[in-house]
């Protein structure tokens, strides 16, 4: 999934726009910011609670000042006003931490997809195991339904076996 959302966001750079990147906990960040730093270089700002108000003043301007071009973040990020917005890619779309219990309650992908509705730009919506409602969006035409069926660099899928808990 990881390749396919740094190939989606080479282009959208390649169209002279921004792409967001929700994930859905922090300690995802730190592994992922790596891989896209060193894909894009310095064009990759970070939001999420543990940065000081500061750190995420300075990340937030550097996307609204255009000195960076990907926003990764946690699901408050999609509250930064990103101009020119092309792609919105929800990472782990089904994780319960996307989801907003406290004060202003809403859903972060599904805040993603109106999101994008507004901006006029695709959203991907990225699961190994996709929510039920996403899932169901899918096959109702909805969403568009696309299933990697190959990893990358062919490696081997991961063995599966269906197990009967009724047994």
């Amino acid at each position: 999934k990881t390749e396919v959302y740094l190939r989606l966001l080479e282009q959208t750079l390649a169209n002279n726009q921004y792409g967001l990147m929700l994930v859905p906990e922090i300690s995802l960040t730190p592994q992922l910011i790596n891989r896209f730093s060193s894909r894009f270089g310095n064009n990759v700002a970070v939001l999420h609670s543990q940065l000081t108000d500061r750190e995420r003043t300075n990340q937030w301007w550097d996307v609204i000042e255009g000195r960076k071009k990907i926003l990764i973040g946690a699901r408050s990020a999609m509250f930064c006003p990103i101009e020119n917005l092309g792609l919105i890619i929800v990472d782990e779309e089904h994780e319960p931490s996307f989801k907003q219990d406290e004060k202003l309650k809403y859903h972060g992908r599904d805040a993603a997809v109106m999101l994008g509705k507004f901006s006029n730009c695709p959203v991907v919506l990225g699961s190994a195991t996709p929510s039920l409602e996403s899932y169901k969006n899918a096959k109702d035409k909805k969403y568009f339904f696309h299933q990697m069926k190959n990893r990358v660099a062919n490696r081997q899928l991961p063995i599966m076996e269906i197990v009967d808990l009724r047994k």
